[in-house]
């Protein structure tokens, strides 16, 4: 008999914004496999164990935990934001079909949860109130030409975009490079929205034209949201705030 391996994401930080399922799903499990910081959000009990690991190593977590489940335990990968968006449940899946034949029988559970890009929406408006897409800049799973076409192509449809994993020790020149592609195709005008720890006390926000955005802002935990020509900045109580006008807007920011 197999245990359960469940799939949970913290969120973005702030304890209210952990799904429900996901705090049932933690009372469950014994085991609990994620990145040293993402375990350290959860309040465990005395009885129920954690195996941090570092965060580029997905499918080794994601081969531990099914090997434990295989046994009969019930585990838990424990994610930031959703699990299911550049997180552990693709890890897990492709662990699955790569492993053994028992590893299909453990009972697996994935619980959706609040990913960062709608945490940093939610606190400066509606720039996710039209069509958007989601991006993550890192090259470690396709080739960096390939992200340049598809942020090209994204900005030339109108979409609004949402970056995940921005910059990182590893790869401190590919924002800069994003903005420029971006830059050629839309105007110097349009928000960026730097969005870091939204919800938490130490949450850093900030909107940026694309002709200013500095990829300093951001680090490996920013979300950076880049607007379209349907996106614009509207002044409400001294605050800006990104509001959606599909019909009325012409480019400009005001």
């Amino acid at each position: 008999m197999t245990g359960k391996l469940f799939i949970v994401g913290t969120g973005p930080g702030n304890p209210a914004q952990m799904t429900p399922e996901a705090q049932d799903a933690i009372a469950v499990a014994a085991e609990f496999f994620g990145y040293g910081p993402y375990l350290d959000r959860l309040h465990l009990r005395a009885d129920q164990r954690r195996i941090a690991s570092d965060n580029r190593e997905e499918l080794d977590r994601a081969q531990a935990a099914l090997a434990r489940a295989s046994q009969g335990v019930d585990v838990c990968v424990v994610s930031g934001g959703d699990p299911g968006i550049f997180a552990m449940a693709a890890a897990v899946c492709e662990a699955i079909d790569k492993g053994p034949a028992e590893w299909r029988q453990v009972d697996l559970i994935i619980t959706p949860g609040v990913t960062a890009m709608l945490a940093v929406a939610a606190r400066i408006g509606a720039p996710l109130g039209h069509d958007f897409c989601a991006m993550s800049l890192s090259d470690n799973l396709k080739p960096w030409g390939v992200i340049t076409k598809r942020l090209r192509l994204a900005a030339e449809a109108g979409l609004v975009i949402a970056l995940y994993n921005p910059i990182s020790k590893a790869r401190p020149w590919q924002l800069g490079k994003a903005f420029e592609v971006l830059r050629a195709v839309l105007p110097g005008s349009v928000p960026v929205i730097f969005g870091r720890a939204a919800g938490r006390p130490d949450e850093r926000i900030a909107v940026i034209p694309l002709g200013e955005a500095d990829p300093d802002r951001a680090d490996m935990a920013t979300c950076v949201i880049i607007g379209s020509l349907e996106t614009r900045i509207v002044a409400r109580d001294g605050k800006p705030d990104l509001v959606y006008t599909p019909r009325s807007f012409t480019g400009d920011s005001r």
